[in-house]
This record gives C-alpha cells, sequence and structure tokens, in this order.
C-alpha cells in the first residue's frame, strides 16, 4: 500500500503538531469541523465538560427558528447525528445518568426540528429514532429514583406529536420496576379521572360531526383511547396478559390484527388454547386487512396444538380462498411425493377461474407461472380492467419476451381505458403502450380471434379521434 494513502497509519506518521496544523487549516470556515473538534477537546478534559457543550448546543438548536432548505438538510442530520454520538458514545459510558438526562433532552428537540424542516424523506426522523433506540440501555446503567422516572415518562408519553418517544412505557419499564410502574398507572389514572377541558371539544366541531352523522363527545372518545392504549402498553410491559386482553372492547377483539396479537401474546406464554379461542373470535372473511398475519398465526396455532390435519386443510381453504401462494407452497411442502404436483396443478386451475382477476393475476407472477398467466390473459383478456394499471402493467413486463400477445392484451385494456375515461395525465403512458403494442406485433404469430395490430389501433383512430393530446404523443 503507498504511503500516499488516507489511512490512520499514515497520518499518523505525520506527527501530532503538524496534524494540529493541517486540523486548523480545513476546519477554517467550517463551523461544522470547528464544532466537533471543540467536541472532542471537551471529551478530553472528561464528560462532565462535554456534556456542558453537548447541552449548550442543544440548547441552541431548539431556538433556532429559521426553516432549513434542501441546502442546509445535510448540515442539520450531520449536526443531530453529532450530539448524539456523543451523549451516546462519549457521555455513556462513564456518566450514565448525564448522557441519560441529555438524550431524553435530544429526543424533545423532535417537535422543534420537524417544524422547520421538510421531512419527507424520513432521514430527519430517522436521527431520532436511531437514538431512542438507546435510550433504554443508558438509563438502565443510571441510578434514577423510579418515581420522578415514572412523572417523566408519563410527561413524554403526554407530549409525543412526533414519534420521538413512541413505545417510551416499555423501554422505560425495566428500570421504572414494581415501584415506578404502579406510580405510572395512577398517573395515567389520574389523568383519566380529571375533567375534560372545556375547549377539547370545541362546539362548531361537535356541530360539524353531527352534521356528518357522528355524535358523541370526540374529545372524550379520544381521550379514552389514548389512556387505554398506554394501559396496555404497561400491562405489555409488566407481563400481565389478561389486564391487556381485557383493554379491548369486543369490536376490537373480533378485528384480526388485533386477535393475533392477542394469540401472540398467549403463544408465548404456552398458552395454545387461549391462542386459538382469541384468533376464532376474529376469523376474517375475503382478502380483508390483516389476512395474511391472521393465516398464518391460525396455522402454525394448530401444529402446535398437533392438529396437522387440520392445518393441512386450513391451508388449502385459505389458498383457495384468497390465491395465497406461501399458503400453498406450505400445503404442497406436506403432501407425499407425485401427490403435490397433482394438487398443484388443480391449485393453478383453480387461480386460472378466480373471482378476482387482478388476485389471480398476482398469483401467477409471485409462483411463478408465465405461462399459465398468459393462457388465463387470452382466456379472460374481456374481463381484464384497465383501472388496474400496477397489476397489468406488471403483467405484461413480465409477459413481453416469451408471451407477446398475453402482453400486448394487457396494454391494449390500458389503452383503451385511459382514452374512454379520457385520463389525460395516463395519455402518456397509453402512448408508450401503442408502442409496445407494435413491437410485439414483429413477436406475435398470430392472433388467433383477437383484432390485428393494425385494425386495434385503425379502431382507436376512428372511435377516438378526438383525443388529440393522446395522438400527438404517439409517433
Amino acid at each position: 500500500m503507498s504511503k500516499k494513502t488516507l489511512n490512520t497509519a499514515n497520518l499518523a506518521a505525520l506527527g501530532a503538531d503538524r496534524l494540529a496544523e493541517l486540523l486548523i487549516e480545513v476546519s477554517t470556515g467550517s463551523a461544522d469541523m470547528k464544532r466537533r473538534l471543540r467536541l472532542e477537546l471537551s471529551h478530553n478534559l472528561g464528560p462532565a465538560e462535554l456534556a456542558r457543550d453537548v447541552r449548550k448546543r442543544l440548547v441552541t438548536i431548539r431556538r433556532a427558528t429559521s426553516y432549513v432548505g434542501w441546502r442546509k438538510r445535510n448540515a442539520l442530520i450531520k449536526d443531530l447525528r453529532t450530539q448524539s454520538a456523543m451523549i451516546i458514545d462519549k457521555i455513556a459510558p462513564d456518566a450514565p445518568a448525564d448522557a441519560f438526562d441529555l438524550l431524553w433532552e435530544f429526543l424533545e428537540l423532535a417537535p422543534f426540528v420537524m417544524s422547520r424542516v421538510d421531512d419527507s424523506k424520513g432521514d430527519v426522523g430517522a436521527v431520532f429514532c436511531d437514538a431512542r433506540e438507546e435510550i433504554g440501555p443508558i438509563v438502565a446503567r443510571a441510578p434514577l429514583d423510579p418515581i420522578p422516572l415514572a412523572e417523566r415518562t408519563w410527561e413524554a408519553v403526554q407530549t409525543n406529536s412526533d414519534g420521538a418517544f413512541d413505545a417510551v412505557i416499555t423501554r422505560m419499564a425495566p428500570s421504572l420496576g414494581e415501584t415506578g410502574m404502579a406510580h405510572l398507572k395512577s398517573l395515567i389514572h389520574q389523568f383519566e379521572a380529571a375533567p375534560l377541558d372545556a375547549t377539547d371539544d370545541h362546539p362548531a366541531l361537535q356541530f360539524l360531526r353531527e352534521l356528518r352523522g357522528r355524535n358523541g363527545n370526540y374529545a372524550a372518545q379520544r381521550k379514552r383511547r389514548f389512556i387505554q392504549m398506554h394501559l396496555r402498553e404497561v400491562a405489555l410491559a409488566q407481563g400481565d396478559t389478561e389486564t391487556y386482553i381485557s383493554l379491548f372492547s369486543s369490536t376490537d377483539l373480533a378485528r384480526p390484527t388485533v386477535a393475533v396479537e392477542v394469540a401472540e401474546l398467549w403463544v408465548a406464554q404456552g398458552n395454545h388454547t387461549a391462542a386459538l379461542d382469541a384468533l376464532e373470535g376474529a376469523q376474517p372473511k375475503g382478502r380483508v386487512a390483516g389476512r395474511g398475519a391472521w393465516d398464518a398465526a391460525y396455522v402454525n396455532v394448530l401444529m402446535a396444538l398437533g392438529r396437522e390435519d387440520d392445518a393441512q386443510a386450513y391451508r388449502w381453504h385459505c389458498f383457495a380462498e384468497t390465491l395465497d401462494p406461501d399458503m400453498l407452497r406450505a400445503h404442497l411442502k406436506q403432501l407425499p411425493d407425485f401427490d403435490d404436483l397433482e394438487v398443484e396443478e388443480a391449485a393453478k386451475a383453480h387461480a386460472a377461474t378466480f373471482k378476482d382477476l387482478n388476485a389471480a393475476i398476482g398469483f401467477f407472477l409471485a409462483w411463478p407461472d408465465l405461462r399459465g398467466l398468459a393462457t388465463m390473459i387470452e382466456t379472460r383478456a374481456d374481463r381484464l380492467s384497465g383501472t388496474q394499471v400496477a397489476a397489468l402493467t406488471e403483467a405484461a413486463d413480465a409477459l413481453r419476451s416469451r408471451h407477446p400477445l398475453a402482453a400486448a392484451l394487457c396494454w391494449r385494456t390500458m389503452i383503451e381505458a385511459a382514452l374512454r375515461e379520457g385520463a389525460k395525465a395516463r395519455y402518456a403512458q397509453a402512448a408508450d403502450h401503442l408502442m409496445d403494442c407494435a413491437a410485439a406485433d414483429i413477436e406475435i404469430e398470430g392472433y388467433g380471434r383477437f383484432e390485428s395490430n393494425d385494425a386495434f389501433v385503425q379502431r382507436l383512430r376512428k372511435r377516438h379521434a378526438g383525443k388529440v393530446a393522446f395522438w400527438t404523443r404517439v409517433t
């Protein structure tokens, strides 16, 4: 390796004096570099000195009000990460109590920072999320009184507008212990008993909700949901499954997503019968939200109870109802050799005639079986929906090289839908698809019952001659 390569060994060879001169030189005009060097000098004097400097910087960031544009965005992120790194890596090892206070202050910066920066990319919020992951391990090493810690935790819960303190109760639970958790619960119940502020549900807002048919005190409902959510978090942190479940309404427990969550808690305790009861009380019908997770949990519980035949039967039922490829794979895996081939063909035949054509396309793509997909599209071309742009585009892209006719039928469907609806925003894409059809025409050996590409284009020109905004895009 060349002695001119920039690495630690070669730079160390320059000597401390020369390196110091170079650092002064390169830091000239760079506030970030100067700030970092000062922090390193403070650290050299001990964690207390570094803590004072970090706290000063956090106060400065908190007081800032100017909007951070894209030019200064990276500098802000770098500054935030530098401060969190100093707390976590430099201060925490020797002074965990100081580090905990500082990291807490750092997380409290989130609403102030997020209010003056566009975080559509999520990279600014990610800084606070990463710092949040360290709060639990640091507080575990700090000798803190559980009562003030519980009060601090509850205050953070109430002011958590930007997610910096998400799951803070769970993170603090080991350090709170029984005393702190009991005090935290009492604070929640005190909040529950306190009357609502009259301004919490303005009469004008209440009137608008009544007009929309949404009667009831919205503020009271919101407060109740808030309390239940955090009482559940307390119960979960304490391992009190029964209390946790009791805080859900019967309507909540009938939701597949909630049932899965409850079942997982029972499974963790080895109570598979209770887990099964929870799941069966919220059995989904059709392709609803949370169906995949519910199905997987149900099968796992059946297997844990030794009900392998029931699990196998449900896998097939689930596939037949939803075309879930993972369920089919798991089902086939349990079958004897050669039987799986027969069942797989039956599954494909079922998918080819499935009522939800979009789901069927998704299955053949995921399996994958492009020949089966092409056959299905050619057979059911008149049932294709041009508004399912994402599914048809994915299908066409997968089919275009080996099954050009099926690909062209997908493109044609999207083209006709865009023109029929006068969707000018989709005209550019439709024009591209028309050129895709022309390219596929060269590879298509015969159109069978479908019109040729020339006939298709002539029909479009006749029916949609007035769509000038589209035809000007066609070359």
